[in-house]
C-alpha cells in the first residue's frame, strides 16, 4: 500500500566564499548553514523551520563570508556540528531521506552531492529534489531569477537576511506556496 506524503522539505544551504570567487589553494568551499522548513503537502503551510550550522573543516570563513552570511568563525565554532552530525539531524529530525525536497536551483543539490562524496558522508535526501526556480520561471513566463527577485516579482518582501539560510528557506517556502496556488 502506497503511503501518502503530507510534507516536504525547502532546503537552502550557505557556503564558505571568497570575494575573488574560488577557494584559496588547498581549500574547498564547503556548507556552512543548513537552512530547511517542513511545508504541508495540502495546503503549502510553514509547519516549522530550523538553521543548522555546520563547523568548516576543509576550508576558513572569509571576512568577504562572514559579511555575506553574517556567520562568524567564532559563531560556527561554538554553535555548530560537523558535517556528518548535522546530515544525521536532517535524517531524524527532519526525515530528509523520505521526503520530497525543494531548493532555489541545482546548487544546493550540488553543494550536498560533492561534500558527501569528498567526506564519505551518506546523502542526506532521497531522489525526490525540484529545482523550484525552474519551477517558478516556468509558471511566470520569465527568466530565473534570485529569491530576492522573485519576491519582488510577486509583490513579496523578503523576510529576515538574505543569504542566511534559515531565513533563506523560508522565504523559498513562501515562494512555493504563491507559486504552486497559482496552478
Amino acid at each position: 500500500m502506497a503511503r501518502k506524503l503530507r510534507n516536504a522539505l525547502v532546503v537552502d544551504v550557505e557556503s564558505t566564499c571568497w570575494e575573488n570567487g574560488g577557494p584559496p589553494e588547498g581549500e574547498v568551499s564547503e556548507i556552512i548553514e543548513i537552512g530547511v522548513c517542513r511545508v504541508s503537502l495540502r495546503d503549502l503551510s510553514i509547519l516549522d523551520r530550523e538553521s543548522i550550522l555546520v563547523i568548516p573543516t576543509a576550508s576558513h570563513v572569509s571576512p568577504f563570508c562572514t559579511t555575506l552570511t553574517g556567520h562568524t568563525v567564532a559563531e560556527l565554532t561554538d554553535n555548530g556540528l560537523f558535517f556528518g552530525t548535522a546530515l544525521s539531524r536532517l535524517r531524524e529530525k527532519w526525515n530528509s531521506d523520505k521526503l520530497p525536497w525543494f531548493s532555489w536551483g541545482d546548487y544546493d543539490r550540488d553543494m550536498f552531492t560533492k561534500q558527501c562524496e569528498r567526506t564519505g558522508d551518506p546523502y542526506p535526501f532521497g531522489r525526490t529534489h525540484t529545482n523550484l526556480k525552474f519551477i517558478f520561471a516556468v509558471a511566470e513566463g520569465s527568466q530565473e531569477v534570485g529569491v530576492e527577485k522573485a519576491l519582488a516579482w510577486s509583490r513579496m518582501e523578503f523576510e529576515g537576511r538574505p543569504h542566511n539560510g534559515g531565513d533563506d528557506a523560508y522565504n523559498i517556502a513562501r515562494l512555493l506556496k504563491r507559486t504552486f496556488s497559482k496552478t
